[in-house]
């Protein structure tokens, strides 16, 4: 009985020893993540032409139907906003304001409620 208790006590100190050894992580290799990336505006530019302020856009990444919208500030003021329909097949946009004097407009874009970019178009100090 006490060679039987002397291998017990002899398994028991040397199963932290064992288990050391062996690897923590099932599986080895973890599995490839396919990251979600979020709709976002490339090629934005606010440019004037003439007495019109034109701003282009281009939506990439993955979008479900919805509509681009902008929001036109000189300043502080809110001067005006717009919206254009975007799908898969249709993902650029061209919004046009009319804005005779010189000024600090701004345009942001909004797609799905979320607010994506801001472009800016300085004549004057703002």
């Amino acid at each position: 009985m006490d060679g039987v208790r002397r291998s017990l006590l002899l398994l028991a100190l040397l199963c932290p020893a064992v288990a050391g050894c062996r690897y923590n992580f099932v599986p080895l290799i973890p599995g490839q993540i396919e990251p979600e990336l979020p709709a976002r505006v490339t090629g934005a530019a606010l440019t004037r032409d003439g007495e019109r302020l034109v701003l282009r856009a281009q939506v990439d990444g993955p979008i479900t139907p919805g509509f681009l919208s902008v929001a036109w500030f000189n300043g502080t003021q809110a001067i005006g906003t717009d919206s254009v329909y975007l799908d898969a097949a249709q993902r650029a946009a061209t919004f046009e304001l009319r804005a005779p004097d010189k000024g600090a407009y701004r345009a942001v874009l909004s797609f799905g409620g979320s607010v994506l970019r801001q472009v800016e178009l300085y004549e004057v100090r703002p």
